[in-house]
Formats: structure tokens, C-alpha cells, sequence
């Protein structure tokens, strides 16, 4: 039987965006009878090892990504750009293999 997957989840580790600690997102997972579970914290991978080596050890699927910052120029233009849309965007990109 195939259960709901959560693929976007934020940990501690996206700082101001998340509060939920690794161990605390297994547990549900498992709790919930999850067979997978992703980790897209926003804007960096620091929860990636960890969170790999736990779930593999409570035999839950890691998949793990990132929400990045999808923006209309270089991080250093702060004036609007003529034509373009000025909003910036997230995107969540989850790895498929190496």
C-alpha cells in the first residue's frame, strides 16, 4: 500500500524558517507509516548527513533536496530591471541519484 510522502519539509537547520528537529520529522514520519520522507531545508543542505544516516537507521527513505532563491538578476542588482518581473521565487529541487 502507498502512503502520502511529505517532500517538503524544513528542519532547524533553515534558520527563522523552520523549527523542527530531524529526530522529531523521522518520528512522525515512521509514526504516520511513512515509506519516505524529504528534507528541503531553504537554502542550504546542512541537515542532509544527518538526516540521511537516521532515517536509513529507523529504515525510512531519505530524499534529500533544497528550496532555493530563484531571482530575476545578480543577487547585487537592487534596482528594478525594465521588463522583467522583479520578484524573486523559491523552488524546491529534491535529488534523484548521484
Amino acid at each position: 500500500m502507498t502512503r502520502f510522502v511529505h517532500l517538503h519539509n524544513h528542519s532547524h537547520y533553515s534558520l527563522l524558517d523552520g523549527a523542527c528537529r530531524i529526530d522529531d520529522l523521522i518520528k512522525t514520519a515512521k509514526e504516520y507509516e511513512m515509506s519516505a520522507l524529504a528534507l528541503t531545508d531553504h537554502g542550504n543542505l546542512f541537515g542532509a548527513v544527518a538526516f540521511y544516516q537516521k532515517a536509513m537507521a529507523k529504515s525510512l527513505k531519505p530524499i534529500i533536496g533544497s528550496e532555493i532563491y530563484v531571482a530575476p538578476g545578480s543577487r547585487l542588482d537592487k534596482k528594478a530591471t525594465p521588463g522583467k518581473s522583479n520578484r524573486a521565487y523559491h523552488l524546491v529541487l529534491l535529488a534523484k541519484n548521484e
